[in-house]
């Protein structure tokens, strides 16, 4: 959700903290305490991406590879630069959506639950986060007109 390795360290020391602080006032509903702690990871990354104001029009470089398909490592690094911006052009609860039930592989239900809407809304988000994600890369050169992302 972030695109940084080290504030993702950073979001799950605080929500590790938040879970020890609040323990004993912690009680069990919904997904139980992995879908608390999903939920508190979520809500961070959300208010870390909405402090940064920073956007950067530099491109991503690329990264040197000796290995015999350069190519085709090139190509999956730019797909995968592509995508990243594109998430990153994504509005917060759709970039969380998509995290949750593609990146981390929960249930739409589970997923739901942790951004504390329904399942309904839940699949509205990623019907939209889809349709935003195919217009960035269709945008980007990265998908032909028509194509599904």
């Amino acid at each position: 959700m972030l695109g940084d390795s080290a504030e993702a360290e950073d979001v799950v020391q605080e929500a590790i903290t938040r879970a020890w602080v609040k323990a004993a006032s912690w009680t069990p509903v919904g997904g139980g305490l992995g879908g608390w702690l999903r939920r508190v990871a979520t809500n961070l990354c959300i208010d870390r991406q909405r402090k940064r104001a920073f956007v950067s029009n530099c491109e991503i470089p690329e990264r040197a590879d000796d290995a015999p398909n350069a190519d085709v490592l090139i190509d999956e690094q730019r797909r995968q630069d592509a995508v990243a911006v594109a998430m990153q052009a994504l509005p917060d609860r759709q970039r969380a959506a998509i995290v949750l039930t593609y990146y981390e592989g929960v249930s739409n239900a589970e997923a739901a639950a942790t951004l504390g809407v329904g399942v309904k809304a839940l699949e509205s988000l990623l019907v939209r986060a889809r349709q935003g994600l195919s217009r960035s890369l269709t945008a980007q050169g990265m998908l032909e007109e028509g194509s599904a992302a």
